[in-house]
């Protein structure tokens, strides 16, 4: 099989036959694009997320804990606690695993979360240190916010620039490539996008305004994330290409690597859908949050315009990431010397 998420076709196949018995208590459950699980506890609803870090080689400490809070901010929600699985091959060191834990407990601190435990263990299985992790976040009873909640005619409001989780993992795990076409300022300025990966402070900001959906932009980039919107609430979407926000440093990258970084992995973004987007992103904007409206949700088809031309958006295989031929980028450098 091909590296990277499944098809949507092949999840939803496990995900609609694979479901336990169904519980009362359950009021969000399992589903494409439905990050979260929430279950209900009297006066309050607990939210639960999880989700590993494969594709990035540093800072994957700092990466699994945002992209796990992320998921619980994207329901409105306060995540209050972490579960961490670390895999170790027999050929890491122990420092290894204690720089690991260091960047979780930090960027938890950060979050105000608390480590709750996990389990860590050296295993011939993988061929790099793997983590997993577990958050669990609570809301009010029924104020959870849903990825299948979209409303027909609601502004598609994205939070500041797309790509900033990819462009940093770029940096950092390709370093001796991209220091050929960025200049130190612009290096230092995408090593940088790795502080600003939450969505926590977008969450709470859009769960209190009162939005109908919330989803952060992962695997898959700003296409997938609004194809889970849709798929889960049985609507479309049409997004207008000159409206996204991505830095010039990001085009420069995605143009060395051959990404497109429309469906390039974007923590730090967040989708949000609502009747009065314009409202929300004033409110964004007199917080300190990047907040831009580029398009509306609709009935049936998903559509890209680009140069007032529509195209149909198809749902992205896997990430870009996840592509990149290292031999392919050293051609393109040789190329333009």
């Amino acid at each position: 099989m091909k590296i990277g998420k499944l098809s949507w076709d092949d999840l939803s196949k496990i995900i609609d036959n694979n479901k336990g018995n169904l519980r009362d208590e359950v009021r969000i459950r399992s589903g494409i694009g439905e990050d979260c699980s929430v279950v209900s506890f009297g006066e309050y609803e607990c939210v639960l997320s999880t989700d590993p870090i494969t594709a990035a080689d540093n800072n994957i400490g700092r990466l699994v804990v945002h992209i796990n809070a992320n998921d619980i901010a994207s329901c409105g929600a306060e995540p209050i606690g972490i579960l961490v699985t670390v895999l170790s091959p027999p050929c890491s060191q122990l420092e290894d695993i204690y720089n690991v834990m260091r960047e979780i407990n930090e960027e938890a601190k950060k979050l105000n979360m608390e480590i709750l435990g996990g389990h860590t263990e050296v295993t011939d299985s993988v061929n790099k240190i793997v983590v997993s992790c577990t958050v669990i976040g609570k809301a009010k009873a029924g104020k959870a916010v849903a990825t299948s909640g979209a409303k027909a005619k609601d502004h598609i409001i994205v939070t500041k620039k797309l790509c900033l989780e990819g462009t940093a993992i770029l940096i950092n795990d390709y370093y001796d490539l991209v220091k050929g076409v960025l200049t130190d300022k612009e290096i230092k300025e995408a090593k940088a996008y790795v502080d600003s990966l939450s969505v926590v402070a977008e969450g709470k900001i859009a769960g209190e305004f009162g939005v109908n959906s919330m989803h952060d932009i992962t695997e898959g980039g700003v296409l997938g994330a609004l194809w889970e919107v849709a798929k889960g609430s049985s609507l479309g979407f049409k997004i207008y290409k000159d409206r996204l926000p991505i830095s010039e440093i990001t085009v420069k990258l995605c143009d060395l690597f051959n990404i497109d970084p429309l469906k390039f992995i974007s923590s730090g973004s967040m989708i949000i859908t609502c009747s009065d987007g314009y409202a929300l992103v004033d409110k964004l904007k007199n917080s300190g949050i990047e907040a831009t409206v580029i398009g509306e949700v609709i009935q049936g088809a998903k559509i890209l315009v680009d140069n007032n031309n529509e195209f149909n958006v198809l749902p992205p295989e896997r990430d870009e990431l996840f592509n990149i031929s290292t031999e392919n980028i050293i051609k393109n450098l040789q190329n333009r010397r």
